[in-house]
């Protein structure tokens, strides 16, 4: 928060008393004795605001410094948020751009630089009065250092002066203000540069090269962690460094390198007691291994049932909210420059940095270990569960059937599972809401079971399959599931039939077929899902017509049919959808199908955009 206290506003109008003294001190040659209170006051104006030094020796910033300069020295760009987590090098680079020739060439003397930090001193205030009063029209380059809060940025953006540059630093992103730009942490190369240097080793070989790699490995390119690391170790002998490097491997790096935990623990105390399921989020996502992307859908299924929360949106938030914060990051593989229909996050993706990882290890580790509630979990009460397989091909899983005694078993994930072997004898589970299940060998499951599966199930309410490439045809068995309000089938590309049973599924909400791109058309049973809201088939490429019944579903709100190229014609009854029809989603060439008795705003066009970005080692 900015202080507007009355004192400071008072104090500036006795600095403009005091400017008319010095005119009349540089007309008049003295005024008395008040020319020391003038100087005095002047050298004080001189270092407000002004820049820190940034260390003599700096790697990697290179690249990011060139953007900077692209973005605020060439392009509109009126701020930039520059956002990492702690000990990244974020003030370093401000500094850095401060310094730089080219910057100091276009803003000569009217670079300012503040740290900010949770609790804003009063020179904030001082500085955006000083701000405030500048002359209109020069050249004006602000840097906010350490901000965790947008109140600061919105005051000095009201000002609303030309030719003025703001560059923000800060853990978080702040959307609504400017540009931002997430900085990397060190490549390989630049790490050991940094490390030799902190450690005053040069080039020298007392230290094993093997050895510095490992050390490395631990600091994870992280700035902060590899200059504390070097400068710890300084001078002393390749035991020393090898003793080190055991202690680290038997613990972690944040045991033993105190600067560096309380540099990332801010990040978390940042989040404050307004914020503890955030933090619970956090702590959360130290529970699936490193270096793996984890699917959005599977912190839905906890995170709805651990705090209770009515909507898949509100965990999306909440991981928003992490990432935001530079706690995650959220990757999201296709963009149809779309909001999101219908609740379809099963192409957004989750990765944390390792460090950040060892934060959430080292602070779970704080509790005795009867009472880590995310490790001693009593089973009788288990509502969700996930099982992952991390191998390269689908695995079995045996003594499914032990899961028959949980009596509050809601949710069910499987990733890699080979689900023949589980649906043969089916384990009844009447407190079933959801199931859903991600690159699995389908084989011949769901046929020929040993039980009704609408018996051993009675209270499923959403199945989702997605990318089960070995599903032909949807079982007919599945039909059965008369409770079902949310189908969703997505990237099977060798499903090429729907069941006609599929008019059964009488209270279906959401029928969700997404990349079947084998799927040649759906069953004339559809019409009898007059509950239907969504109909979602994108990408559905070999589908050439709909059912001529379309019409008959009444409750149809939403239609995607966007990249459904092989599309020819819309059966006459969909006029009859005119008035309920909210949305439909679809690509240009498509497009003058509905635009003949479709209101204009109800289409929307749509161009496919796939990111692969999820593979990328995750940032701080």
């Amino acid at each position: 928060m900015i202080l507007g206290v009355e004192g400071i506003r008072n104090g500036f109008e006795n600095l403009a008393v005091a400017k008319e003294i010095l005119a009349a001190v540089q007309k008049n040659g003295s005024v008395g004795n008040k020319e020391n209170v003038v100087i005095q006051k002047q050298e004080e104006f001189h270092d407000l605001g002004s820049v820190p030094e940034p260390p003599h020796v700096t790697v990697g910033l290179d690249e990011p410094l060139r953007y900077l300069k692209k973005m605020l020295l060439k392009g509109d760009v009126s701020m930039l948020v520059l956002t990492a987590t702690g000990g990244c090098g974020k003030t370093t680079l401000a500094m850095k751009f401060c310094q730089d020739v080219d910057v100091k060439g276009k803003f000569k003397e009217n670079i300012f630089f503040v740290t900010v930090s949770e609790h804003p001193s009063s020179d904030v205030e001082k500085l955006y009065q000083r701000i405030k009063s500048q002359e209109a029209g020069q050249d004006l380059l602000l840097v906010l250092d350490d901000v965790w809060s947008n109140t600061v940025l919105q005051k000095f953006v009201e000002l609303k002066l030309r030719n003025y540059k703001i560059l923000v630093t800060s853990r978080s992103e702040f959307p609504g203000f400017g540009t931002s730009y997430k900085l990397k942490p060190l490549g390989y190369k630049d790490s050991m540069t940094l490390l030799r240097h902190s450690a005053a080793l040069g080039d020298s070989l007392s230290v094993p090269e093997d050895l510095l790699r490992e050390i490395l490995k631990h600091c994870k390119g992280v700035p902060l962690a590899i200059t504390v690391t070097g400068n710890s170790l300084s001078g002393q002998a390749a035991e020393s460094w090898l003793s080190r490097l055991e202690d680290w491997r038997r613990g972690s790096i944040l045991d033993y390198e105190t600067k560096l935990l309380l540099c990332l623990q801010s990040s978390i105390d940042a989040l404050g007691d307004k914020e503890p399921i955030i933090r619970e989020c956090f702590m959360d996502l130290v529970s699936f291994p490193e270096d793996q992307r984890i699917s959005a859908a599977a912190f839905i299924d906890m995170w709805s049932e651990l705090y209770m929360l009515d909507g898949d949106f509100r965990s999306i938030k909440n991981l928003h909210e992490l990432a935001r914060k530079g706690l995650a990051n959220l990757v999201i593989t296709r963009n149809e420059n779309m909001t999101i229909l219908d609740n379809y996050y099963s192409e957004h993706f989750v990765r944390q940095h390792d460090m950040l990882r060892e934060l959430g290890i080292y602070i779970a580790k704080l509790d005795p270990i009867e009472d880590r509630k995310r490790l001693i979990v009593k089973i009788d009460k288990l509502k969700v569960l996930i099982v992952t397989n991390y191998g390269l091909s689908p695995t079995e899983l045996s003594n499914f059937n032990l899961l028959e005694s949980l009596s509050n078993l809601k949710r069910i994930r499987l990733e890699s599972i080979s689900i023949h072997s589980i649906t043969k004898n089916l384990v009844p589970l009447k407190s079933l809401k959801k199931i859903s299940l991600f690159m699995c060998n389908m084989g011949q499951a769901f046929h020929n079971c040993s039980i009704k599966i609408s018996d051993a199930w009675p209270g499923l309410e959403e199945m989702n399959i997605d990318y089960c490439d070995d599903l032909v045809e949807l079982p007919a068995e599945l039909c059965d599931l008369v409770h079902m309000k949310v189908l969703s089938i997505t990237n099977c590309h060798q499903l090429s039939c729907l069941p006609e049973e599929i008019g059964n599924l009488k209270n279906l909400d959401v029928l969700r077929l997404r990349s079947c791109t084998e799927l040649v058309r759906l069953p004339v049973s559809i019409e009898n899902l007059t509950k239907l809201r969504c109909l979602d088939m994108y990408n559905c490429f070999s589908i050439r017509k709909l059912p001529e019944g379309i019409g008959k579903m009444r409750g149809l709100r939403k239609i995607n049919m966007g990249e459904c190229s092989r599309l020819e014609e819309l059966p006459l009854s969909v006029w009859d959808l005119d008035e309920q029809l909210e949305e439909v989603i679809c690509d240009e060439e498509r497009k003058p199908f509905w635009d003949s008795f479709l209101a204009r705003d109800k289409i929307k066009v749509t161009k496919e955009k796939s990111s692969l970005n999820w593979l990328e080692k995750p940032q701080l």
